[in-house]
């Protein structure tokens, strides 16, 4: 699942993001999600979250879903 639709994420989920400092490169960091912080329900260049270690990107892609 990709992270560009609000709805499909919450907190705890498993992610990858990109991190505004790898975007040129498009490395791909992991984590869990602590925050959303994208209001809009869609975003074309994915969801902006808080990772529970502090990080913030867009989600990229979505790894696991929180049960």
């Amino acid at each position: 699942m990709d992270g560009k639709t609000r709805a499909n994420i919450k907190p705890g989920m498993l992610v990858n993001i990109v991190l505004k400092k790898d975007q040129r490169t498009g490395i791909l960091t992991e984590g869990i999600v602590k925050d959303l912080l994208t209001s809009a329900p869609f975003h074309h260049r994915g969801i902006k979250v808080r990772l529970q270690d502090g990080q913030i990107g867009r989600v990229q892609e979505i790894l696991e879903e929180d049960e």
